[in-house]
């Protein structure tokens, strides 16, 4: 029975079903023209995921703007946009939903064009999966170097090859192995973890989610049988507790509660914890899961919570703690400063000004922020490192990033919900730019007195209490 049978038969049943699978997001990217709306097309069609209405529409669409002659241009089922339609490219990020017996999946659908590279991270900030097409005529391109780099450096860790029009070099095996190794070397450059290389025809669903006939030669999995058994989970420390305070529930004199989604880690009641940045510790007295609610027990409680469950915790004791604090475990404490350095995506018109304030919204904190120097600018077809002053529109950089209160980081690499953030333009309230959490600096007043070297007994004295108390403030990177 297909997908669309089960939903049309027993809606309910279809729903309850598919509560408890797994969910996989994965992007398709790499240059114009190289198939990535006709691949996913082409994977919606052939999975029976397809509407009927959006089958016709689609048909009526293809004798307009198709380039597929007679045959359904699958890219339709994807490309939404009229603009998309009538100049046969992915301007904006496309969205599109669709499961299998053993997994869901979000695909997003990511343009090729350079001058649509912010557009392009947007889609990949929350992917676990990346396909690169390769056009199998072209090889290699400058847009699939800068996408393999900006994949890299968003951390996604599995990266699919789809090496596409393999029926217009003949399935030709040697050109498949060719385009495999050179990528292969591409991948070590830049240090991608893992890579599968499927030879596909989106256009006529070679490898995409059957097997085809006109590759004996390929032994592996077709694509979506890959995604489908892709093992996406990653190695996570259960006591790198981090909570984000989203907001504190007051109903009424006997209940305060701190609401949030635990962005990683796992929390028990008797935890000790403590409220950053203040540095304010309590004990959890209670965890209140919506999910466990029933029609007698209208409070809920549950004695752990983990990554990402949303819930609600109560404290023993009255601890000031706020929308953006973060709750975090008192034996693994993050680095706590207001001096970072980060890699910045730059994803405005208007240049980046090192004299402005921005506000830098971090999970549930919202601060403001300047960026006092731009270490290096990285040129992404390239991936020289060049001394600029300035940020243009999809410009990525190394960059120093001040902000007014300290607040508690971690790296992107090892907390994606906790080691990025969004810049945005406080007049305008746009959007500007994008950055990852590299390092965490000293806080910027205390290297004030190292640079001054000029200190009282009582400022050393201080000083050593702080390098015996705080080495969490000490510089690992500037």
């Amino acid at each position: 029975m297909s997908e669309n049978t089960k939903i049309a038969q027993d809606i309910e049943g279809y729903l309850k079903e598919h509560e408890n699978k797994d969910m996989l997001r994965f992007l398709t990217c790499g240059s114009v023209d190289d198939g990535k709306s006709t691949l996913i097309g082409r994977m919606l069609y052939d999975s029976k995921m397809i509407f009927d209405d959006q089958l016709s529409a689609a048909e009526s669409e293809s004798k307009k703007y198709g380039t597929t002659g007679e045959k359904i241009d699958m890219a339709l089922l994807v490309d939404g946009l009229q603009s998309e339609r009538e100049q046969g490219i992915t301007i904006d990020v496309a969205y599109r939903f669709f499961a299998t017996e053993n997994r869901k999946f979000i695909i997003a659908d990511t343009p090729g064009h350079e001058q649509y590279t912010r557009n392009m991270v947007t889609g990949a900030s929350t992917a676990d999966v990346a396909i690169i097409l390769i056009d199998a005529r072209k090889g290699i391109l400058t847009q699939t170097r800068r996408h393999s780099f900006i994949v890299n450096l968003l951390g996604i860790e599995h990266v699919i090859v789809a090496i596409n029009k393999m029926d217009l070099v003949d399935f030709s095996e040697e050109v498949f192995n060719e385009i495999s190794t050179a990528y292969g070397e591409l991948a070590l450059e830049l240090g991608i973890k893992n890579t599968y290389y499927i030879p596909v025809s989106a256009l006529d669903g070679d490898n995409v989610v059957d097997k085809s006939d006109h590759t004996p030669w390929f032994k592996d999995l077709p694509l979506l049988s890959l995604l489908d058994s892709m093992d996406i989970t990653k190695q996570t420390k259960t006591e790198d507790f981090r909570f984000p305070v989203q907001y504190v529930n007051r109903p009424n004199l006997d209940f305060r509660g701190f609401c949030g989604t635990i962005a990683a880690g796992l929390v028990s009641v008797g935890d000790e914890i403590t409220v950053l940045p203040s540095g304010k510790t309590t004990t959890v007295k209670s965890i209140i899961n919506a999910g466990d609610i029933t029609e007698d027990n209208r409070t809920a409680t549950t004695n752990e919570a983990y990554a990402p469950m949303s819930i609600t915790i109560t404290t023993e004791d009255e601890v000031d703690i706020s929308r953006g604090d973060m709750i975090v475990h008192t034996k693994t404490l993050p680095r706590v400063s207001n001096s970072l350095k980060v890699m910045l995506v730059w994803m405005d018109e208007k240049p980046m000004d090192l004299e402005k304030s921005y506000d830098i919204k971090r999970a549930t904190s919202v601060v403001s922020g300047s960026f006092e120097h731009i270490n290096y600018k990285i040129d992404v077809n390239t991936y020289e490192r060049a001394t600029v002053h300035k940020l243009e529109l999809n410009d990525i950089a190394s960059c120093k990033m001040l902000l007014t209160q300290p607040i508690a980081a971690d790296s992107y690499k090892d907390n994606r919900l906790t080691g990025s953030f969004i810049v945005v333009d406080r007049i305008t309230n746009n959007t500007v730019g994008a950055g990852m959490i590299v390092g965490v600096s000293r806080r910027e007043e205390d290297i004030v007195k190292i640079v001054n070297k000029e200190y009282t007994d009582a400022e050393k004295a201080l000083n050593a209490y702080i390098r015996a108390n705080f080495p969490e403030w000490e510089c690992k990177t500037v």
